[in-house]
């Protein structure tokens, strides 16, 4: 599944739950590529966004194509001392050390083990682990709406939408958050010291 930088991931609209353009916030390390209400934006239903789609678990979760770089096999992960239980460590790909994020630990089920999903994040890179990649689709903005006010303080960091798709909760994930800032300082201070 690479190339998916070609995918029409530019499309930009004015609703809540629009593509980012290549230089708005879909790029930044905390962006999503979504605009809530609360940012001033209108519920449209000819709003559309392209996302990956993937499993963890009976969780289907959509990640926004700006995001990935792409799907690969799993790869060796080093434990990272101190790390949250959903970051099982540090992966090397393409000659770079990046955090893996376990997508069924992040949301409360067991480790997930299929694919690795290569992700973007503003001038940072990570990897999600997830049990399945069920492609890629273009969500119409009527299937997709704000977190619930309940939601929105339990895990407003890491969702940024959720909705029904084929009769199926869907929650679209806010990429930028997947990895705890602490991580990235981790990082960071191993690389100096390196």
């Amino acid at each position: 599944m690479e190339g998916l930088e070609g995918m029409d991931e530019r499309r930009t609209c004015d609703g809540p739950h629009a593509v980012a353009s290549a230089s708005g916030s879909a790029g930044a390390p905390g962006g999503s590529g979504f605009r809530t209400r609360a940012e001033g934006g209108a519920v449209d239903a000819l709003d559309r966004i392209t996302a990956l789609l993937v499993r963890a678990g009976d969780r289907l979760c959509a990640v926004p194509v700006a995001h990935v770089v792409e799907v690969m096999r799993p790869l060796p992960i080093a434990p990272m001392t101190g790390a949250p239980s959903f970051v099982p460590g540090l992966a090397v790909v393409r000659g770079a050390v990046v955090p893996v994020v376990d997508l069924g630990r992040l949301l409360g089920g067991r480790a997930a083990r299929g694919r690795f999903v290569s992700l973007r994040l503003g001038g940072r890179h990570a990897v999600l682990a997830v049990d399945a990649v069920v492609g890629v689709r273009a969500l119409d903005g009527w299937l997709l709406d704000e977190l619930p006010p309940l939601l929105r303080h339990a895990d407003g960091d890491l969702a940024a939408a959720v909705g029904v798709l084929d009769s199926e909760l869907l929650v679209v994930l806010r990429a930028g958050r997947l990895v705890p800032e602490e991580i990235w300082q981790a990082l960071t201070v191993d690389e100096a010291t390196a």
